[in-house]
């Protein structure tokens, strides 16, 4: 029974009331006119008075009788909601949900309780109920008595009726409250006899945390029906609903057991057991179910499916979960914020996507949904967090379609600053205060570099991006473009796991529309299995964006690409798995969330680590928070076998380019690379000149002389690098650098046209005033006075010197093909109990 139909039955029953005593005034009128002996014998005084009591007889007995007029019947109260069995995909028991809200109830039939239950709550909470009204005046009058003695509030007179008023209507303690109550009370017996008024009673009682009524509370704390209660057990629950919270079994045993010798005491008093049997029910033995409430996995995903489900869905359903994989997933979670504990990390979510069918497979909500005092009934899967830079994948891939960037396009990452009207100056940073100056585009996604991001997102332009983003599925983006500013691409909206999810899904699809289904079918007796739904997600219905695949292929390639975020991460981080695939992390400010988002050809992993209160983590960014739980989900879905490799883009072609400009490769280009051109580029990639490098003289071999020439926005940056601090008579090799990894590609890549073959720089710091002597795995290269030297690639561990007089100085370094790392296919852990 809703609020509102309660308040309209009070306004109804108002306007009886008032029709009532204008029809008393004009029944006195005749009779005080009427001109009796009787009448006028009377004195003026004793006239008064006996219309006075006549009215108030009147009153009282209108008062009395208008909730017959608006009375609530046991039909009005009826609880709809049915426990619905959920199953996994291969028909494994995941629980049971008693109703289809994150509240656990069933409703009952009061021949089917227990006569020990009744018995025991009828001693606790009314043992006169059958024998007075709605009211029991004599219970108000001792309340009343000892209020004044003791000059506090010593015991309640709410009736049992009285009480399920007050869970129908929750009203203020208040007199108008009271008097709501009351009234609620008249009408509720004057359309349900005792029984009914009792059946509902118990089918509503607040029995701790989230489970109401006496079926339900039976199943969870004892599973059993409430028809097989004993003693023990009906008198322990029918101490519960004096106080829910401060007396839950899982927490406050001890509290419990003495509100249970008030209800054995009472049943003693009231003659339903004996003092030895009151003892002996004390003294037995109750083990509780675990706290799991009969939900065996994935409690969060359970409530929000039901909350889901049309009104008439049958009472079996079959989901997309796999319910071992669901289990590791919810180990790994614990595993992880265990570890992260010491750094104020408390809370965790993942979610695990089938790419292809886009089946819900894993969803961890919390690390223990029934965690309470850990807000464990929050879910971090729908929560709404600050993204940190999980955005960025969707801004670049944008930017590239519209042709507003390319891929051998270089960013500066500089100190930067934007006008903000009304507001300082806003200046774009990572983490780590420092900037990188000339980037690629595929080096500064891969490494989230946030000033190349805001200088994308600026000439891309945030309405444009916002739109995008609610195409792709983002809707809880609701403010307008100004409210988010160029901080959009940095997280300054908020978005949730799922969202996520779905949207790097769409990534791994290439851009291509794919349906999200969670239900596989219902179960019923005698029945095969009928697929019931399969349709979008009610959180993620949006119209799929028309972009090309092979944008879409292109961000796959450069998030995959473990060499091009090695300046942030390293080569071999957490990240760098055995396998292709993709990822991207998010940090949002001041360590609050973090996230990881990744995908292979087959699934998609989100993950998040974070606290639900907002705390702030110490010092833990994605790759140390998310990430290790990506992995490890990852790794445990390939076991047993590898993805298959990416698309690659098929209507781009690769070239090399200087690593530092972008361009087609001179002689000055200290690192050469490959990347990808759209055809109608190659023209100028062939034919236009590098500007990076000008040629300022002509060697006497004949060679060119070459030096870096930055733009102008680079100056700021430039003034800012330190540069080496020698010691007189020291020899130092600056590049490489000691431990440094290097990519070769193919023989075939690494001449295109006149472009030449992949080359090292090796150069020195500085030059002493006589030769130098190059020396590469004890083989003598040159001897010469100059800084630097160019070396073609080849394929091994290296270590190189160099000599000058006693001077001398030696790194290693090692060159690679790509994809050549061979590492572990994977491991297990087995899910804790």
């Amino acid at each position: 029974m809703t609020k509102s139909r309660i308040e309209s039955w009070w306004r109804q029953g108002q306007s009886i009331g008032i029709t009532i005593v204008k029809t008393i005034l004009k029944l006195i009128r005749p009779m005080r006119q009427s001109g009796t002996k009787t009448w006028r014998r009377l004195t003026s005084y004793q006239r008064g008075l006996a219309i006075a009591m006549l009215i108030a007889l009147l009153l009282a007995l209108m008062v009395r009788s208008l909730p017959y007029l608006a009375p609530i019947r046991a039909a009005d109260l009826v609880q709809d909601d049915q426990a619905v069995e959920f199953s996994d995909r291969n028909g494994l028991v995941l629980g049971t949900v008693l109703t289809r809200d994150q509240n656990h109830t069933a409703s009952v039939l009061l021949k089917d309780v227990s006569p020990q239950f009744i018995q025991a709550i009828l001693a606790a909470e009314d043992s006169r109920f059958y024998q007075h009204g709605p009211v029991d005046l004599r219970a108000m009058g001792r309340a009343i008595a000892e209020a004044i003695q003791a000059r506090h509030i010593v015991s309640g007179a709410s009736t049992i009726t009285m009480q399920l008023a007050r869970m129908l209507d929750p009203t203020p303690r208040t007199l108008q409250g009271k008097v709501q109550e009351i009234w609620l009370s008249w009408r509720l017996a004057a359309g349900m006899s005792k029984d009914e008024i009792l059946q509902a009673y118990i089918n509503r009682l607040p029995m701790g945390g989230n489970v109401y009524g006496v079926e339900a509370a039976s199943r969870v704390y004892f599973d059993i029906p409430s028809s097989d209660l004993s003693v023990a057990q009906a008198s322990l629950l029918a101490a519960l609903p004096n106080d829910p919270t401060d007396l839950n079994p899982y927490d406050h045993w001890d509290a419990l057991k003495q509100r249970q010798t008030y209800v054995l005491d009472r049943m003693v008093q009231d003659g339903y057991l004996t003092r030895h049997q009151a003892d002996w029910a004390y003294q037995e033995a109750i083990a509780l179910q675990p706290r799991q409430q009969g939900i065996i996995a994935a409690p969060h995903f359970l409530f929000w499916l039901a909350s889901h489900l049309p009104p008439n869905a049958p009472a079996h359903i079959r989901t997309t979960l796999d319910l071992p994989l669901q289990q590791f997933v919810e180990a790994q979670v614990r595993q992880i914020i265990h570890s992260l504990s010491t750094q104020n990390v408390h809370q965790a979510a993942a979610l695990v996507l089938d790419n292809r069918s886009g089946e819900i497979l894993a969803y961890v909500g919390s690390t223990d949904y029934f965690a309470e005092s850990q807000m464990g009934r929050n879910d971090g899967v729908q929560a709404l967090r600050q993204p940190g830079s999980t955005l960025k994948p969707f801004l670049y891939e944008l930017a590239l379609e519209k042709r507003v960037i390319r891929p051998n396009t270089i960013l500066a990452d500089v100190p930067t600053y934007y006008a903000i009207p009304g507001a300082k100056l806003y200046r774009p940073t990572d983490y780590s205060e420092t900037f990188q100056g000339p980037v690629r585009v595929r080096i500064a996604l891969a490494n989230s570099l946030n000033v190349p991001a805001v200088r994308v997102l600026e000439k891309v332009s945030v309405p444009v991006f916002l739109e995008r983003l609610h195409q792709l599925g983002f809707q809880h983006l609701t403010h307008d473009p100004n409210y988010y500013g160029l901080g959009l691409t940095l997280g300054s909206g908020e978005v949730n796991l799922w969202e996520l999810a779905y949207a790097y899904r769409l990534i791994a699809l290439q851009g291509q529309e794919g349906v999200g289904c969670w239900v596989l079918g219902v179960r019923e007796s005698g029945l095969k299995d009928q697929e019931i739904a399969c349709n979008n997600n009610p959180n993620t219905q949006h119209p799929t964006p028309n972009t090309p695949k092979d944008t879409w292929a292109l961000i796959t390639d450069m998030l995959s690409d473990r060499h091009a975020r090695a300046r942030s991460f390293g080569v071999d981080s957490v990240l760098s798995l055995p396998f292709s695939a993709a990822v991207k992390t998010g940090t949002s400010s001041d360590f609050r969330d973090t996230w990881t988002v990744g995908f292979t050809t087959d699934y998609t992993v989100a993950t998040w680590v974070g606290n639900f209160d907002g705390q702030p983590m110490h010092q833990v960014s994605g790759v140390t928070g998310a990430a290790p739980l990506w992995s490890r989900i990852l790794l445990h879905l390939y076991e047993h076998h590898d993805p298959g490799p990416f698309a690659k883009p098929e209507t781009l072609v690769q070239r090399p380019i200087c690593a530092l400009s972008g361009m087609r490769p001179t002689p000055a280009c200290p690192a050469v690379v490959q990347e990808y051109f759209y055809p109608e580029e190659i023209y100028a990639y062939e034919h236009q000149s590098d500007p990076f490098y000008q040629a300022v003289s002509t060697a006497q071999n004949g060679h060119a002389e070459y030096r870096l020439h930055l733009p102008p926005e680079y100056n700021e940056w430039l003034a800012s690098q330190q540069q080496p601090e020698l010691a007189s008579g020291t020899l130092r090799i600056l590049s490489p650098q000691n431990g440094a990894y290097f990519l070769m590609d193919s023989p075939a890549e690494t001449t295109v046209g006149n472009a030449p073959p992949q080359r090292l720089e090796f150069k020195l710091a500085n030059v002493p005033n006589q030769p130098v002597e190059w020396w590469l795995n004890g083989e003598k290269l040159a001897t010469q006075s100059n800084s630097s030297l160019f070396w073609p690639l080849r394929l091994g561990d290296w270590t190189l010197q160099v000599k000058s007089g006693e001077m001398t100085d030696q790194v290693q370094f090692q060159v690679r093909r790509p994809n050549s790392e061979q590492g572990r296919r994977g491991f297990s852990v087995t899910p804790s109990q």
